[in-house]
């Protein structure tokens, strides 16, 4: 398929904007506060819409529909999470963070309990910045192909290229100013792919069809913590959100872009705010799709023939859940009016980039301040400190592009997504917590507790690894709660029993 010229116009014209943004924000990006903190001059309300771009990304945008379609709203429980989070991080970490002063979130590990927490927990944020930079490249390399069949690889490369050179050019400025951008773009074609399935099928047959086939249900309420219940996403999802919150430089660093402490607390709760019913839009998009297909089957045959050639199974054999993530790229390759096709693309564009430039700027933050300062040069100039930034920011760039490359093919953007953040997360906020909600434990308990909780962390999310014995029993969502949980307890303990 090749894409009307008004499309493929209104796609080029979004990325010139952003690039122009980058270029006009070059202006002001003369030092190392500039780049990675907009030193300071960030309005709460523009923060808010920056924290609800970058979790509105390409694996909301296209994971979300394709769970709900697949099987239900189950998925929808995490977003219900926030506003739990959003409180405890409001109260508690953002006047930590902007009392203390340091735009690094783990130079606090590394006064409380040494130089290893600090690069453990930087070690396991890079790496979450990588697993979501990989698995947001290949969510918006898929969706293009669909449209355009251009190759995924050349897909990832380019946009990849475009998004390193205005984080680099702008810093955190043009970060959060594009953010503002992508994040409006965003839910304007939220609500125009609603409105369009609506148009064809009818709101009340969306909720008929819903009801009829189950795909409103959140899940089992049950206490089984087996499967994915309604308490397992609750519990992740407070926990990942407590991590984002709490330890994710992402959040940290921009909780410094604000006026003052009540300015950043405002705009994570303007992020909640925007965040949640907009998460709702999503999954129920996914079961409108699921509604306009089953009602008119003819027309995701060829889709389902396709994956059918590329999985080896019959096409009367396919569930919905083994194309769930190729059904919003391909309603919007045979649905989708000329014009619209350009704007919901760059919408998709822009759920990608968001996350992205953000995650580059964070992620050269650390490597300045917790490797190249703590390691290599102390007392680096502050121009050469810009020029590390900008060298960093190229490098995070380049790899996020490899890691989106190595995952063409998965089957799920959203359960890859979440058991990569889960494995990385459950380490750093555990250490956090134990340091912040408990002021006696010393280096050798938080060291004990830590190999304990990274023990725990690779039983679960490793099980198949372990004979059917000793198999974890527990869903792989519980990595990161359990994770937590052991290092805070097991420190605690270890510190009594020491201090007895």
């Amino acid at each position: 398929m090749t894409l009307p010229v008004l499309d493929l116009s209104i796609i080029v014209v979004y990325l010139l904007c952003m690039v122009a943004i980058g270029i006009y924000f070059s202006r002001k990006n003369n030092s190392s506060e500039q780049f990675t903190t907009a030193s300071g001059q960030i309005p709460g309300w523009a923060l808010g819409l920056s924290f609800y771009a970058t979790f509105l990304s390409a694996i909301t945008f296209l994971g979300d529909p394709g769970k709900s379609f697949g099987s239900n709203w189950n998925p929808f429980v995490f977003s219900l999470s926030i506003p739990f989070a959003a409180w405890v991080s409001t109260k508690y970490f953002v006047p930590f963070y902007r009392n203390s002063g340091e735009v690094s979130a783990y130079t606090h590990l590394e006064k409380r309990f040494g130089a290893w927490a600090r690069t453990y927990a930087m070690v396991c944020f890079i790496m979450t910045q990588l697993a979501r930079m990989g698995t947001i490249f290949y969510g918006i390399a898929l969706t293009i192909n669909a449209l355009t069949g251009v190759d995924m690889r050349l897909i990832i490369i380019v946009s990849g290229l475009c998004i390193i050179f205005y984080t680099v050019l702008g810093g955190m400025e043009a970060v959060i100013w594009t953010e503002v951008i992508q994040a409006i773009l965003k839910t304007m074609g939220a609500l125009m792919i609603v409105g369009i399935i609506i148009h064809q099928t009818g709101f009340s047959k969306v909720i008929e069809v819903g009801i009829r086939d189950d795909k409103f249900s959140l899940g089992s309420f049950n206490p089984d913590f087996s499967t994915s219940s309604v308490w397992v996403v609750l519990m992740y999802g407070f926990f990942i959100n407590l991590t984002n919150f709490g330890i994710d430089q992402n959040y940290i660093q921009r909780y410094h872009t604000a006026k003052d402490a009540k300015e950043a607390a405002k705009s994570i709760w303007l992020c909640v705010v925007y965040f949640v019913p907009v998460s709702c839009l999503f999954f129920f998009i996914g079961t409108a799709l699921y509604t306009f297909y089953m009602e008119n089957p003819a027309l995701i045959l060829e889709l389902k023939q396709q994956v059918s050639a590329e999985k080896s199974i019959a096409i009367d054999a396919l569930k919905p859940s083994d194309y769930g993530d190729r059904v919003l790229p391909f309603f919007m390759k045979t649905q989708i009016p000329k014009g619209l096709l350009g704007l919901l693309m760059a919408a998709l564009l822009s759920a990608a980039m968001s996350t992205m430039s953000s995650g580059m700027n964070s992620s050269a933050t650390v490597f300045l301040k917790d490797i190249y300062l703590r390691y290599v040069q102390k007392d680096l100039p502050a121009a050469k400190q810009l020029k590390v930034l900008h060298i960093a920011t190229v490098i995070m760039g380049l790899l996020g592009i490899t890691f989106g490359i190595s995952m063409i093919g998965v089957k799920s953007l959203l359960d890859v997504w979440w058991k990569l953040s889960g494995i990385f997360a459950g380490g750093m906020l555990g250490i956090f917590l134990l340091g912040f909600l408990s002021k006696k434990v010393e280096n050798l308990a938080a060291k004990i507790g830590a190999i304990a909780g990274v023990a725990i962390i690779a039983w679960i999310s490793f099980k198949d690894s372990f004979p059917e014995a000793y198999q974890s029993p527990f869903d792989s969502k519980m990595t990161v709660v359990l994770g937590t949980i052991s290092i805070v307890l097991i420190g605690r303990l270890v510190q009594k029993l020491i201090s007895k």
